[in-house]
């Protein structure tokens, strides 16, 4: 695994005593399975995010920002978004960040709230070396 597709959190995650043994689960998982923090990406890093059903380009923008294309209806062409981060499938969500075996979520100017299928693999493209 490439070192910059893992958690890059140095602190990995205790689990909680409030959390409930599902939310602490699927948090030490997405730690195990691995992912990347948007802001910890330079501006203009591209990373191809593959998910169950469609390849996603995304080009950091920076302050949570990004360029995203491939999904025939939300983003034929490149269109600026809000990355809001990665779920579970439900209300919970981990901040701007993109996780294997987790849903993409970002906010698109037109269609307003956008969650993926599973996030599968990432990859970096262009600009993306550290």
């Amino acid at each position: 695994m490439d070192h910059w597709i893992a958690d890059t959190n140095p602190d990995l995650f205790a689990p909680h005593r409030n959390l409930s043994d599902d939310v602490n689960g699927k948090i030490v998982k997405s730690e195990i399975e691995g992912g990347v923090y948007l802001d910890d990406l330079p501006r203009g890093a591209e990373i191809e995010v593959e998910t169950q059903n469609r390849f996603y380009r995304i080009v950091n923008r920076g302050g949570g920002s990004a360029l995203i294309s491939g999904h025939p209806k939300f983003c034929p062409r490149p269109v600026l978004v809000k990355i809001h981060g990665s779920n579970w499938g439900g209300s919970m969500l981990k901040l701007r960040f993109i996780g294997r075996g987790m849903h993409l979520e970002f906010l698109h100017p037109r269609f307003h709230t956008i969650i993926t299928s599973r996030i599968v693999e990432i990859r970096p493209l262009a600009a993306c070396t550290t």
